[in-house]
């Protein structure tokens, strides 16, 4: 520290020194100023102007700052830089204090650290994360402190890192400190770093497994964990015990709100990896700039709370496993689908409520204002209401919402009677507490308020009184209140009248009364502003005794508009209820993409859907590109999982099977950052897949085999289909894409294989899709037509006619034996009397012990070798041929 720095300047590098990867936001006055290198950082991001400031130093220290009212703003485009932001408050009156003011820092913003209304997105919670590893084994912890949710879970074996990082694309957190040995996992951490905002946390003892369940006791004020259901969960318990570690050191706070730990079992919800929530546009569209309402979340949410669009992107990102559960929820949306009158009502009632959850963390962080009380007061106030409409309804979720409901009409009362109703922002300026409240507010208020007319009835009496006909009651900040007489009356002044200032033409005189009335007049707006401020406290104290009322309140409001939201959207599009079965089977009738059909608008041609678990288990799809592949293939997976998170489905007829985990391999892409090509890419998925797919799974797989050559890619997806049909390898639903036209061969030879295709018209050179999926496979492409209509010029169409002719003539003439041996000799498979090399490896073959892939790789170099045999006989007949035309 600088010998010569001024004290102001000591107080703020000691407290830099405390947090040195924090912008100080340090406060002066009116303002938050920033020096040294923080100013310099924060001038450029925030584009604002550079100072300079004396500080005891030779040169100026660099300075800049920003209005304290405004802050809210430059935090919030400082944390989305990545920034963390220590907030340093002023502690004492600076009218009060002797020397210096007491400053300290009372918070710590990060991305995932943030309540402020103005820097939240009311649609989807932002979460926190912390995750210890050790050897195999991950404990993920993730909280919301804007609505105080927590929630653990564990993960183990060589597929943890991979399990990790598809909850993470679930969760999507804004944030996520880490053990140093996860640090040592580069290609983890390059991954988590290329998505996430990742720090180390540098209080490594916090993940210490001791430490970490006694900070977790200590907060929670319990003796055992065991209430938590966290019993043997040791790695989450680390993580757990750590990031309230962090809460603790970054928000200085008791977070109240956070009040119990829910523990996540992956068992209980339909597995998607990160690749399927992309592919199938489920809560963001797959392109980073498409349009939101290409996703499913954009469709089903008819919601009239932040909370309850919160918890709908819950259900949908956490399809459900229990059949009891998905049609408990189904007899819900039923009952409120079939129920107009109260589902209007209800939601009309839920448009007014505001989001009791987070207005529940600022309860908690003591910074609810009075807005906050009267929007929490109008929303009680819709309660009685929505119970009404619920008592309507018989289904047991209805029941167990109106017996747990609570109006809190002790609180509803309590802010109606205290609170005004259209009160300032500030709750230190006054004019927050309701007229009849508190006798004391009133009368100051009524003091500060009438006091001028006070002053106009004591002139006036003085002036009768005395006889001084211009006295006048005047005011400086100086002497206060008094009494001005002119020279030319100042015979007339009463003895008991005090001089106090003498001008050139009058005098200033005070008088005991007077000084009463100032006092009572000058101290009544003060005082009645710190009077509010502390009933405004005490109110605040009220509101935090009752956090947890209001915490299952909001659940249970949320729940309730989630149910609306899925049975508005069931009657807007014309959904049907689905039944949930457990004979392994999908069964659609005239399903429709969900999406898609919103945007069509000439309508949207459905389709049928069979699969079983044994036969027609496994569809080979062809057809020309734009016909509707990918399209129809979506709208299965869209299908199921919207059965499962207890929605009804865009079809007439459903019966869907619990399913266990859905994939998708759907377009193409690359990922150059990582050093992986697009074929790359895609056989990484399909690894995936394979590795993790069970009976019980769903498949959508697009175009396997692309990315590479067409021998090699036909060879791999031949071998893909041949182990998923292998009922001990995999035996999962599939539906499978292809242009390879040659695997269509594969029904009747795999068990569960059955073509389909998508139909087409060809109206000469033109062809028409017509979207519909019928029996059979495809026999052309139509790639030429396609290219038409993308736009193709009409010179390279024609070419590419030719070009196409050419090659199918070519492929016949190879296939066609047009040379006849001269004499009867016994024909071996490749043409030849003598056995060689081919037959050799014919004859060498194990075929017990030959894979599929290794079946089609030998086959490939068969046909190789006998296509080069075949051209070097055909040439030497050739050459024959043209020797004995010469001797003749």
């Amino acid at each position: 520290m600088p010998v010569n720095a001024t004290p102001m300047m000591r107080q703020y590098l000691e407290l830099k020194e405390k947090y040195k990867d924090c912008l100080l936001f340090f406060r002066l006055g009116d303002f938050y100023e920033m020096f040294f290198e923080d100013a310099l950082t924060a001038s450029k991001e925030l584009e604002i102007v550079l100072t300079g400031r004396d500080c005891g130093q030779e040169e100026r220290a660099p300075m800049c700052g920003v209005p304290y009212h405004s802050v809210d703003s430059y935090i919030n485009r400082l944390i989305k830089k990545g920034y963390k932001v220590a907030i340093c408050e002023q502690l004492t009156d600076p009218s009060e204090s002797k020397g210096l003011v007491t400053r300290d820092v009372i918070r710590v913003i990060t991305p995932g650290t943030v309540i402020e209304e103005s820097m939240l997105r009311e649609d989807c919670n932002n979460y926190i994360v912390a995750l210890f590893m050790h050897e195999d084994h991950i404990g993920l912890t993730y909280a919301d402190i804007s609505t105080g949710g927590f929630y653990v879970l564990e993960f183990h074996g060589t597929g943890c890192e991979e399990d990790t990082l598809n909850e993470l694309v679930r969760i999507q957190p804004s944030e996520i400190i880490a053990n140093d040995a996860l640090f040592l996992r580069e290609n983890f951490v390059r991954s988590l770093q290329r998505l996430y905002y990742i720090q180390c946390y540098s209080s490594e003892y916090a993940f210490e497994p001791a430490r970490a369940e006694q900070c977790l006791l200590n907060h929670f004020k319990v003796t055992t964990l065991g209430g938590f259901g966290v019993e043997g969960m040791r790695y989450a318990i680390s993580s757990a015990g750590a990031l309230v570690d962090y809460l603790e050191q970054t928000q200085k706070n008791t977070l109240e709100h956070i009040r119990k730990i829910q523990v996540i079992h992956r068992s209980e919800y339909m597995a998607l990896d990160g690749a399927t929530r992309l592919n199938l546009e489920l809560t963001r569209p797959l392109r980073f700039d498409g349009p939101k309402n290409a996703t499913l979340l954009h469709l089903l949410d008819k919601t009239g709370t932040a909370m309850g669009g919160r918890l709908l992107r819950t259900w949908i990102d956490q399809p459900l496993q229990d059949a009891r559960r998905i049609n408990e929820r189904l007899d819900a949306v039923d009952e409120l689908f079939k129920n107009t009158l109260p589902r209007k009502n209800i939601a009309e009632r839920l448009g007014s409520v505001y989001d009791m959850e987070r207005l529940g963390s600022r309860i908690a962080y003591g910074t609810v204002n009075a807005r906050d009380c009267v929007a929490l007061m109008l929303s009680l106030k819709q309660l009685p209401g929505v119970i009404e409409s619920v008592r309507a309804l018989g289904a047991p979720v209805f029941e167990r919402i109106l017996t747990n409901l609570d109006p809190m009409e002790d609180i509803c009362a309590l802010l109606e009677r205290a609170i005004e109703p259209e009160p300032p922002i500030s709750v230190k300026e006054g004019g927050i507490i309701r007229d009849g409240y508190n006798e004391q507010v009133d009368a100051y208020r009524h003091a500060a308020r009438d006091g001028k007319g006070w002053l106009a009835q004591m002139e006036a009496h003085e002036r009768e009184s005395t006889g001084i006909r211009n006295l006048k009651v005047g005011y400086n900040r100086v002497f206060g209140y008094f009494f001005e007489v002119t020279k030319s009356y100042q015979h007339l002044v009463p003895y008991h009248y005090q001089r106090k200032q003498t001008l050139s033409n009058a005098e200033r005189y005070v008088t005991p009364e007077l000084k009463e009335l100032e006092e009572t007049i000058l101290g009544a707006e003060d005082k009645g502003i710190e009077l509010e401020y502390r009933l405004f406290c005490e109110i605040r104290e009220t509101l935090l005794a009752c956090i947890e009322r209001l915490q299952k309140n909001a659940a249970l409001v949320a729940e309730l508009d989630a149910y609306v939201s899925f049975a508005e959207a069931a009657a807007s599009n014309r959904y049907c209820r689905p039944e949930i079965t457990a004979d392994g089977s999908i069964m659609i009738a005239d399903g429709r993409h969900p999406v898609v059909e919103r945007s069509i608008k000439d309508g949207f041609i459905s389709n049928h859907t069979q699969l079983h678990q044994k036969d027609n288990r496994l569809q080979i799809i062809t057809g020309p590109n734009m016909a509707g592949k990918s399209t129809y293939m979506r709208q299965v997976a869209l299908i199921v999982l919207m059965a499962h998170i207890g929605c009804f489905v865009p079809a007439s007829s459903a019966r869907i099977c619990i399913v266990d985990k859905l994939f998708t391999r759907v377009g193409a892409s690359d990922n150059l950052a990582g050093g992986q090509s697009t074929f790359m890419v895609e056989m990484t998925e399909v690894a995936n897949i394979l590795n993790g797919a069970t009976e019980k799974s769903l498949l959508i797989l697009d175009e396997i085999g692309r990315g590479t050559s067409t021998f090699d890619g036909l060879s791999i997806a031949w071998a893909v289909l041949e182990h998923i049909a292998d009922s001990a390898l995999c035996g999962a639903k599939t539906l499978f894409s292809t242009h390879y036209h040659e695997l269509t061969e594969l029904e009747g030879k795999l068990e569960g294989v059955v073509n389909f295709r998508i139909s087409v018209k060809e109206v000469g050179d033109d062809v028409i899709f017509l979207r519909k999926v019928v029996r059979g496979g495809a026999d052309k492409s139509f790639g030429i037509q396609v290219a038409r209509l993308a736009g193709l010029p009409d010179p390279v169409i024609a070419r590419a006619k030719t070009i196409l002719k050419d090659l199918e003539n070519a492929d016949i003439n190879r296939n066609f034996i047009c040379e006849t041996p001269a004499e009867p000799q016994q024909i071996t498979l490749f043409g030849s009397a003598e056995p060689d090399d081919i037959v050799q490896t014919l004859q060498g073959l194990d075929l017990n012990r030959l894979t599929p892939m290794d079946a089609l790789s030998t086959l490939y170099d068969l046909q190789l070798r006998a296509k080069l045999k075949y051209d070097e006989t055909n040439s030497s007949s050739k050459s024959a041929s043209g020797q004995s035309d010469r001797r003749r």
